[in-house]
């Protein structure tokens, strides 16, 4: 009973930073970033986002900095908006979907490389020996 509360909290706490980020955090360090997994503890006390970041290394590092200084007022508006006694300390984690995505994309246009110049491979093959290799026993 007490974990299905708190994936509940864990939504809403999702939808007002996802809410907070767009119309409220003016931070110009900020980039286009994407809650992708929200983790409560099951006391409340805790709450871990995990976010990408749409750019580079530098775009990343810097929305990591914006979302650092703007705990406190995001806090502040989870606290406000869902009326909770104790208002959980927030955490975020840049989640690696994105760089393991690329990972796999690099690894799966390597495999069609492959597969296509053994498929060139076989188009002129012949088989050694003779072409029945198995002996008739007649």
């Amino acid at each position: 009973m007490g974990s299905n509360r708190a994936l509940k909290v864990a939504d809403r706490i999702k939808e007002v930073i996802a809410q907070t980020l767009e119309t409220r955090v003016k931070d110009p360090r900020l980039g286009f970033v994407t809650i992708t997994d929200m983790r409560v503890t099951g006391d409340l006390q805790q709450a871990s986002v995990f976010y990408t970041v749409l750019g580079d290394e530098d775009a990343q590092s810097a929305t990591a900095a914006a979302l650092a200084s703007s705990k406190g007022l995001i806090r502040g508006e989870v606290g406000k908006l869902l009326g909770l006694r104790i208002v959980p300390s927030i955490e975020f984690f840049a989640d690696g979907l994105q760089e393991q995505a690329s990972a796999m994309n690099d690894l799966m246009s390597a495999v069609r490389k492959s597969d296509e110049e053994l498929a060139k491979l076989r188009e002129n093959a012949k088989p050694i020996g003779e072409a029945n290799p198995y002996k008739n026993l007649e």
